[in-house]
């Protein structure tokens, strides 16, 4: 997946997105989420809410799932 944005610490493999090279949240393509697996930085929320937007899925955190 090609990102405009954040590309010196965001990173995305299709399935999974990193933030300065740890892995912090889950795609789900079929169900249309990303989702979250704790609280991170506001950097790193950031990295995370430009992925979901840019392939339009909702937001969610580990626990809600």
């Amino acid at each position: 997946m090609y990102l405009e944005k954040y590309k010196k610490n965001l990173s995305c493999d299709g399935k999974f997105i990193y933030s300065y090279n740890t892995k912090v949240a889950e795609i789900d393509h079929y169900n249309k989420k990303v989702i979250i697996d704790g609280w991170y930085s506001q950097t790193t929320s950031k990295h995370i809410n430009y992925v979901a937007k840019q392939l339009g899925f909702e937001t969610l955190f580990k626990r809600e799932v």
